[in-house]
């Protein structure tokens, strides 16, 4: 397993593909969050607090995590290296946790220098240093699981196409709806206890009530569970070729 994250890593940082891909997150993030005009922009928002970073980061790293796990094993199928892969005393399992955890350190790499915006905003607050420490840390800790149930997706659509492009599309399809699609459909129910039990299906539900600062137990079950549905899924595709 840790020589497939170290691959991964390496394969990151000797191609554009890795440098691009967190440049562009950053990139989008500071945009959104201080340049451009609109309800994501801090000075527009009124507070000075990371609440605009917290609702605008799930989106771009719906982008960001398709883009880092596309090649995964679409680019091991095209090149009919997956094969050899499989054939070495390797386990499908511990072949899919070192790239699991190459994208994810990735994109904690990503996140890192957004930890700037915490000294940022509390220079801009009335009173220097005036803001949650324990909000902010749990809105970080909600990202985190965030990001664990988007990798296990990315990695598992990889597996379903050679053409990486497929594998990116369907990423972002099925991790968009897994944020949103529940509580849109939600929306469109009008009993609710089944509009309310809906919602809590998606991940959205839980990643905000993280981000409130309510650390519960289900939510990250919830969070951890549908990492290893995603993981077994994977798997299962691969243990099919071998």
């Amino acid at each position: 397993m840790l020589a497939i994250f170290k691959r991964e890593i390496t394969s990151f940082f000797t191609t554009a593909t890795g440098p691009l891909a967190l440049g562009l997150f950053l990139l989008l993030n500071g945009l959104f969050l201080w340049v451009f005009k609109g309800s994501y922009n801090v000075f527009d928002y009124g507070f000075a607090d990371l609440s605009a970073f917290f609702m605008l980061s799930p989106y771009i790293f719906l982008i960001l995590i398709p883009g880092l796990s596309m090649k995964s094993f679409s680019e091991e199928k095209k090149l009919g290296t997956l094969e050899l892969l499989l054939m070495k005393p390797l386990s499908p399992g511990n072949l899919v946790a070192g790239k699991f955890l190459g994208i994810f350190v990735l994109a904690v790499m990503a996140l890192i220098p957004t930890l700037t915006y915490v000294w940022s905003i509390s220079s801009l607050g009335t009173e220097g240093g005036n803001y949650d420490l324990g909000l902010v840390m749990g809105s970080y800790f909600g990202m985190l699981l965030l990001l664990f149930a988007y990798t296990s997706i990315g990695l598992f659509t990889s597996t379903l196409s050679e053409n990486q492009i497929v594998a990116f599309l369907l990423a972002i399809v099925l991790c968009l709806f897994a944020y949103l699609g529940f509580e849109s459909i939600a929306g469109l129910i009008s009993d609710g206890g089944l509009s309310l039990f809906i919602e809590n299906i998606g991940m959205k539900a839980h990643y905000e009530r993280i981000g409130r600062g309510i650390i519960d137990s289900r939510d990250v079950v919830y969070f951890i569970s549908i990492s290893i549905l995603f993981s077994y899924l994977t798997v299962t595709q691969l243990k099919q070729r071998a």
